[in-house]
């Protein structure tokens, strides 16, 4: 059995639609507006085929360099051995969802923006910083009405 190697060598699910997802691709798909800087993740859409990324592409997120009638230029950083080289791909809108990557980082700002000004008022001041997760605190375990007991598994019957 021969190996093969061929453009969409590979690409069974990865091109496939989702479970009841199939047939149309949704009017607001293409209803979507996007402007140069947006933020963009790439996906393949299996019910079209035309101006489909390669496969290398699918899932990485970009920024929309060049906006086209029906397709958006899209900067992408591919990892290519040590170095991350620039590349510009053109997208028809079928292949894009605008990403949430940004949206966190933007309420984060907000948040802290008010927390600042809240301690201004009160005339404290505030780390804004994100804490990685601390470990959880000590606690003891009474074992005054709470006997340890042995847990065993049930012995397995059978009823002819």
């Amino acid at each position: 059995m021969g190996h093969a190697a061929g453009l969409r060598a590979g690409t069974r699910y990865a091109f496939s639609r989702n479970f009841r997802q199939k047939g149309m691709i949704r009017l607001s798909t293409y209803l979507q507006q996007y402007k140069v800087g947006d933020i963009v993740d790439i996906k393949a859409n299996g019910a079209v085929q035309k101006g489909m990324p390669h496969k290398v592409y699918h899932g990485k997120t970009g920024v929309v360099y060049n906006v086209a009638k029906n397709a958006v230029g899209v900067i992408i950083y591919k990892k290519v051995k040590h170095r991350y080289i620039e590349k510009r791909v053109n997208l028809r809108i079928e292949h894009i969802t605008r990403s949430r990557s940004r949206e966190d980082f933007l309420k984060r700002v907000k948040q802290n923006a008010e927390y600042k000004k809240k301690a201004k008022a009160e005339g404290t001041s505030m780390t804004v910083k994100r804490q990685a997760v601390q470990p959880r605190e000590a606690r003891t375990v009474s074992m005054k009405d709470n006997l340890p007991e042995t847990v065993t598994p049930i012995p397995y019957e059978t009823t002819i």
